[in-house]
């Protein structure tokens, strides 16, 4: 495995790319309504990219081996569905949960990241999955040290998850992320601590939990005689999965987060009581 720390001037090119991935998140975020199309979301994210913060849809045409060319500049992953959801005409309902998964190409570094959104008056049980997943990536970023091993960021994560009644997906996970969308190191949401491979200062990554309100088992999207479309995965007993995704760098002391914006989610009173200070939510 190669992992290649990233140099001061890279790290620049990835601050700028992990801030402009978030801020499209932020101009999504009074669209994301009952009545709205993802198609139409993914419309305004791509003008938005393109034309307004002159980067790339890192997503539209991406095409990794054994996959079909990705159709969108976004992933709109709605209430079972697990990851990879294609955007579509179906409207959004009152209820529903959606990930929204946003990466942006922006002088050959990318920014990395997805929140959860609730359209309109969702249960409290949904509600509930969102905020431990989102909490559960905080058990995880809060791990991340010069030192330390991914190993210990999985355990956080999972343990945090599974106390609270939920399962972690186990076939997809965090990467390594730079002048490539995928790279190594595999950032696990589960696992040993002191285990795999040791962090460093100058290593950028994701981490970015699915997790289930049901089994943690997934399969291909296919309904009826309906095609496979190649990306879409949901939960096998069709519950709700969540997700929410950080591009971290690990930096001399802890972390960085990366795809950090004025419209970012405040952290949990938990990392705020571990010492974390957040540069937009300095009242927090």
């Amino acid at each position: 495995m190669t992992i290649t720390p990233k140099t001061a001037e890279d790290i620049e090119g990835m601050r700028l790319a992990g801030r402009l991935a978030s801020e499209v998140l932020d101009y999504l975020t009074p669209f994301v309504k009952p009545g709205v199309t993802t198609r139409e979301i993914d419309k305004l994210a791509h003008d938005y990219m393109v034309d307004v913060q002159q980067g790339v849809p890192a997503t539209l045409g991406y095409q990794p081996p054994g996959y079909p060319a990705y159709p969108a500049s976004l992933c709109t992953s709605l209430n079972d569905v697990v990851c990879h959801g294609i955007p579509d005409d179906r409207p959004l309902k009152d209820g529903d949960i959606v990930n929204i998964d946003v990466t942006v190409i922006k002088n050959g570094w990318h920014g990395d990241n997805s929140r959860m959104f609730l359209v309109g008056n969702t249960s409290i049980a949904a509600r509930r999955l969102c905020a431990v997943t989102f909490e559960a990536m905080w058990k995880g970023i809060l791990k991340v040290k010069p030192g330390a091993r991914l190993g210990d960021i999985g355990h956080a994560i999972q343990m945090y998850a599974e106390h609270n009644g939920f399962s972690v997906v186990r076939e997809f996970c965090g990467h390594g992320v730079g002048a490539k969308f995928h790279e190594e190191p595999q950032v696990l949401h589960y696992g040993r601590p002191g285990t795999l491979e040791t962090l460093v200062p100058g290593m950028t990554f994701t981490i970015e939990p699915m997790i289930n309100a049901g089994r943690r088992d997934i399969k291909e999207d296919r309904k009826g005689n309906r095609p496979y479309d190649g990306w879409t995965i949901v939960t096998r007993d069709r519950s709700l999965s969540a997700q929410w995704e950080h591009t971290l760098l690990v930096t001399e002391t802890g972390f960085e987060i990366l795809t950090l914006s004025a419209g970012s989610p405040p952290p949990p009173p938990f990392a705020l009581d571990a010492g974390y200070v957040c540069p937009v939510h300095t009242t927090a």
